[in-house]
């Protein structure tokens, strides 16, 4: 293993990114049953699609909604169980194996990986864990004196700025000696603080001129892609 004299953080994506497509509706469904999953979003229909066109507080907005109507009620250890199952078995079949293998490639390196997502908390810790990650960060959820869940978020969603703020606190809270080099990797418009603000932002997406997957280090076991100086 090699130690980067001066620190560095690797942080990911998920859904889109370390995954194939999203995990949020998908978790829904399998916390909250198919059929009053289906439901609540028929009934968001037209907040959930406005959310998709516009984004930004529109998208928290609804997405926080759905969670109120599927959620709200629920034992949050119960929830927390059952989202550790879904987390497990949705990225073993969703995963998308040459960005695992670049995090794999950063904590070869001793680098931080830290995973920052708008899913929920309670699961991206889970993946976090799983994949060797130093954190796990995600959109947080509430929880009433109760122990059962409100559905409304805890702070905000982690996204867009957000994402960018949770990073620099955990960031901060890490003490290092001197500012690190941070890699971020991403695929949407709500990464793009998050991939702006890094010194090293790759777009696994279509973002742009942010950088691609194609410009990632040829790997030693053998992942594809083309070849450049590893310590880029």
């Amino acid at each position: 293993m090699t130690i980067s004299a001066t620190p560095v953080v690797a942080a990911f994506d998920l859904d889109g990114t370390l995954s194939n497509g999203g995990s949020v509706f998908k978790w829904l469904r399998y916390v909250g049953g198919e059929r009053a999953t289906l439901g609540a979003s028929f009934r968001l229909a037209g907040p959930l699609f406005v959310g998709a066109l516009r984004s930004g507080t529109w998208a928290d907005r609804a997405k926080e909604r759905l969670f109120q109507r599927i959620l709200a009620g629920r034992d949050s250890h119960e929830v927390t169980d059952i989202s550790r199952s879904f987390a497990l078995a949705h990225f073993e079949a969703h995963g998308r194996p040459f960005v695992l293998e670049r995090l794999e490639w950063h904590l070869r390196q001793g680098h931080d990986v830290v995973i920052v997502s708008a899913s929920p908390q309670i699961y991206v810790e889970v993946v976090a864990g799983e994949f060797g990650a130093a954190g796990g960060l995600g959109t947080r959820l509430a929880v009433d004196p109760q122990g059962k869940l409100t559905g409304s978020y805890l702070g905000k969603n982690c996204r867009g700025e957000e994402k960018m703020r949770r990073l620099s606190e955990w960031i901060d809270a890490r003490h290092y000696d001197q500012a690190p080099q941070v890699y971020a990797y991403g695929n949407s418009r709500g990464d793009r603080a998050l991939l702006r603000s890094a010194n090293h932002p790759r777009n696994v997406g279509r973002l742009g001129r942010l950088g691609s997957l194609g410009r990632f280090p040829r790997l030693k076991n053998g992942a594809k892609g083309r070849s450049v100086t590893a310590g880029e």
